[in-house]
């Protein structure tokens, strides 16, 4: 099902969507100090939470929010409603998630041609790009395609078969793709071989770009750390081999340019968390309630808005004086990593996941950190030509992750 331009110059209900104009609006427009911090937004319209898949270590499986809300219930015009009144005159990027947001193509048709301005950038598990229109493919600026490194680590979290599958979606739409395409990786097996991620960021990879996540859960037992790192040391030391040739990982490519310049973790959004859930992501579920981080909506004290009620307040989410980012060795580049594992670790107090997840993930950014200074980026960024050293600064793609893993 499509909508005709006919009937969008009416501005109906989204398909799907259940209209309620909802209570009056409760906040003005955002000004100094309010929700959005710098010129950016990335609002992250979650299309459904609904998924095709079942993958085993899924963060909306949390509090049962998969699959609790597969119907919108707000319209466009509430949509466009929020947008003037508390967004006017930022630069605004969507991104369109779930779930499986691909489920629910007339929602991003909708709003791709209500907004034709925007930028838009769509998360997927790849398995029915080739269900998405030609047109939306051209207009998408990245697409972020999730896979968990080579195809048995791949099938092991999301079924057998599916590695392939993703694959060969990908390459039958590649050609009509406008944008660029990431390899969103979430790295949950300490036995992730440097292989595994070295395939997906090759020469002939459908990937233009490679981006890791540590994953946020109770893998960092025994030895795992150390497994992880021998795979950074190989990295690491695999970026800087060659200098006519950027190796696409934007984790590092991230560090690599913070240390290089500084100035670029903090000029954009008032030397906030590098984490985006702090300034300017806001998660807009299905029911129009809009969260800071997009594996927290379970926790109903973290509602920062909502699109029926027309009202945004600031993230919950910042970085307090419990959490030890400011005395950390790498806080001049990271600028805070993910900040559900501080909530959760120092300001929640929850021993185990700090312990268990939250200190591992940050002991492995700052061993990235050490890595990236052995091989002198200084000198390496000398020899680079000039527009491989754009490509390094500039990469868009930082804009639509988190840049720390």
């Amino acid at each position: 099902m499509t909508m005709s331009s006919t009937t969008l110059d009416r501005k109906p209900a989204l398909p799907g969507i259940t209209a309620s104009a909802g209570p009056a609006a409760s906040a003005g427009p955002v000004g100094a100090g309010g929700p959005i911090v710098g010129n950016r937004v990335e609002l992250q319209l979650l299309t459904t939470l609904k998924c095709n898949l079942k993958c085993s270590y899924c963060s909306l499986g949390v509090g049962d929010v998969l699959g609790s809300q597969t119907e919108l219930k707000y319209s466009i015009d509430q949509l466009d409603e929020f947008v003037r009144t508390h967004l006017d005159g930022k630069e605004l990027y969507v991104t369109f998630y779930g779930g499986e947001p691909t489920l629910n193509r007339p929602l991003m048709e909708t709003v791709m041609k209500r907004w034709p301005h925007w930028r838009f950038q769509l998360q997927t598990n790849g398995t029915l790009l080739d269900k998405v229109e030609p047109w939306m493919l051209s207009r998408l600026s990245n697409i972020l395609v999730s896979v968990d490194g080579g195809e048995e680590t791949t099938d092991g979290y999301r079924g057998r078969g599916i590695y392939r599958q993703v694959m060969k979606k990908l390459h039958a739409v590649r050609g009509d793709i406008g944008g660029s395409v990431t390899a969103r990786v979430t790295w949950s097996n300490p036995a992730t071989s440097f292989e595994e991620i070295d395939a997906l960021a090759a020469e002939d990879s459908p990937f233009d770009w490679v981006y890791w996540q540590f994953v946020a859960d109770y893998q960092y037992d025994e030895d795992s750390l150390e497994q992880r790192k021998a795979v950074l040391r190989r990295l690491v030391a695999r970026f800087f081999e060659r200098t006519d040739r950027l190796y696409p990982l934007i984790p590092i490519m991230g560090v690599v340019r913070n240390k290089l310049m500084p100035g670029r973790a903090q000029e954009l959004y008032a030397d906030r968390t590098q984490c985006r859930v702090s300034s300017h992501l806001l998660n807009v579920m299905p029911d129009g309630g809009i969260y800071p981080c997009p594996d927290m909506m379970y926790v109903r004290n973290m509602k920062m808005g909502d699109i029926k009620g027309n009202w945004l307040k600031p993230s919950p989410l910042q970085q307090t004086a419990e959490m030890p980012c400011s005395s950390c060795e790498a806080y001049s580049w990271c600028r805070g990593n993910c900040m559900k594992n501080l909530w959760l670790g120092y300001v929640k107090k929850d021993e185990r996941y700090r312990v268990g997840v939250t200190d591992p993930v940050c002991e492995l950014v700052r061993f990235l950190g050490r890595e990236v200074d052995r091989h002198d980026p200084q000198a390496w960024y000398a020899r680079l030509p000039l527009p491989l050293r754009r490509r390094l600064i500039d990469c868009e793609v930082y804009e639509y992750v988190e840049i720390m893993p």
